[in-house]
Order: structure tokens, then C-alpha cells, then sequence
């Protein structure tokens, strides 16, 4: 019995998307964007998205702050923030919320900054292992409750 042989698979031509549906973030063929994952980046829209590059304080967040919407999105809000707003009904991570918005960090953060100070979101760290309390002193508490 022989194997079968492989067969090469050629590219099909398709028509160029129309713009109108085009995703903003994505940009004209031939540009790689920064991950070179085939979804090349627009870098003017995020540039757009962060306000211009206007110099000012960012929210102290890293990859895994948690953060949980307080409030619906205002209808003056930019998509990418309500879009935000309403991924973060639950706690998510920042890094989460980077991979569903497929945006960089960066971008991220300069969004959740505007939100904390609208106090349309709250951003808190993960709670760190060393910071409960050992497992004997729990034992310890629940023999002295079950002796009483």
C-alpha cells in the first residue's frame, strides 16, 4: 500500500473587501504589522485611539489587573471604550481584554486611564497567594470552632 501523496493547495483569488467593511484597524496589503501574524495594524487609528499621543499620566495597570465595569457606556463614549465597558461586565485581566479588543497593551491601558477617571471602571490587583493566610492557621481556627 503506498501513501498518499499530497496535493498543493493553490490561492484562491477573491475579490478586494469594499471598504466600508473593512476593519479600521486593519491596514492596505502588503504592510506587516507589529505581531506579523497577517493582521497587519493601522498604526494612524491607534494613534487616533489614544488621543493623539497627548503626554499625561497612565493608570499604574499591568497584564493581569483585574478590571470590572461600574457603569454603562455614555453615548459620547468611542466604540473601542463602550466595546470595553461591555467585555468588562465581569472581571477580566488586561491582558484578556487586550486579546478580545485586538489592541496593544498600550492602547489598553491608555483607554482603561480615561475610563478610571471617568469611574466607569474599577481596576484592582489579583489577589497574591502570600497574602492569605497560612493553611495550618485555618486548620488551627476550625478545630478551636469545632471544639467549642
Amino acid at each position: 500500500m503506498t501513501p498518499p501523496q499530497r496535493r498543493r493547495r493553490q490561492p484562491e483569488e477573491r475579490p478586494p473587501d469594499p471598504p466600508a467593511t473593512a476593519s479600521p484597524l486593519v491596514a492596505p496589503e502588503g504592510h506587516e504589522g507589529e505581531e506579523g501574524q497577517g493582521k497587519p495594524k493601522n498604526p494612524e487609528r491607534l494613534y487616533v485611539l489614544t488621543g493623539g499621543g497627548e503626554g499625561g499620566d497612565r493608570a499604574e495597570v499591568d497584564l493581569v489587573t483585574l478590571v470590572v465595569a461600574r457603569a454603562t457606556a455614555p453615548p459620547a463614549t468611542q466604540p473601542e471604550q463602550s466595546a470595553l465597558l461591555r467585555l468588562c461586565r465581569t472581571p477580566l485581566s488586561v491582558a484578556e481584554i487586550s486579546a478580545y479588543l485586538n489592541l496593544p497593551f498600550s492602547v489598553v491601558t491608555v483607554l482603561l486611564t480615561e475610563l478610571l477617571a471617568a469611574e466607569l471602571v474599577q481596576a484592582r490587583a489579583p489577589i497574591v497567594r502570600q497574602a492569605l493566610p497560612d493553611r495550618s492557621l485555618l486548620e488551627a481556627v476550625m478545630h478551636g470552632l469545632q471544639k467549642l
